[in-house]
């Protein structure tokens, strides 16, 4: 293909995209159709099938230019200096994401099916992750990594499709901060856990387990198995029930 081609047939896509962004946003997921699309972006219905293989295809594209687009605008800011502070406004910004693209968001999260994830959600659990994961690594998160991101997404997931789905006039104000502060609470410590603070033994070494599997993949002293056996005994220490 030559870089004319590849140029055009970009800028092409884009359109695409844009004009499904723009019936997405005005008439929900019901106004986006092959017909509605190519008609607002000035193509033949086979081309969005060779750009995107589907509907669904071009779908996962939209949200996925979308939330981008959003994040873009939003994460200038500088990190904060405690690292739950981060996994606050990381929360406060999902939901005002959701909030402010409820068509997008619903596309993201509201049609989830088993072994289907949006390039855009994917996108945001990558981004969760790594805001956990900086709570671990300072000793201030309870339970391991992946159970705290699963227990923050289906809370903040759940408080904005609520939030969506209710009346601006008839929503809670109150709502997304109060699960917020109850999530964080469970998950986290006040204050980094030193070796002489008092408390419950058991807490402190779960505490540890799980900031030491947090930079575990950075060690280059283990070998790929003793790594695998180790982080198996720290799930053991952080939760017991496995």
């Amino acid at each position: 293909m030559s870089e004319t081609t590849a140029s055009k047939r970009a800028v092409t896509r884009g359109r695409i995209v844009r004009a499904a962004a723009g019936l997405l946003a005005e008439g929900g997921r019901e106004a986006v159709s092959t017909r509605t699309v190519a008609e607002a972006a000035g193509v033949q219905a086979p081309t969005i099938y060779r750009q995107f293989g589907d509907m669904r295809g071009l779908l996962d594209e939209v949200a996925s230019h979308g939330f981008s687009t959003y994040l873009r605008g939003k994460t200038t800011r500088e990190r904060a200096e405690d690292p739950v502070e981060d996994l606050r406004r990381g929360w406060d910004l999902h939901v005002e994401f959701g909030l402010a693209n409820p068509a997008i968001y619903k596309l993201m999260y509201g049609d989830r099916r088993p072994g289907t994830e949006p390039a855009a959600a994917r996108e945001a659990s990558e981004i969760l992750h790594g805001l956990v994961r900086r709570v671990a690594e300072a000793g201030r998160l309870r339970v391991g990594v992946e159970r705290t991101a699963l227990m923050i997404h289906a809370a903040g997931s759940g408080v904005t499709l609520a939030l969506i789905g209710t009346e601006p006039e008839d929503r809670d104000p109150a709502l997304s901060e109060a699960t917020r502060e109850a999530i964080l609470a469970a998950v986290t410590t006040d204050e980094t856990v030193g070796v002489d603070d008092e408390g419950d033994g058991n807490d402190r070494v779960a505490n540890r387990a799980v900031a030491l599997k947090a930079v575990l993949p950075e060690t280059t002293e283990l070998t790929p198995g003793e790594r695998a056996l180790l982080s198996e005994w720290l799930d053991k220490i952080t939760d017991p029930a496995r």
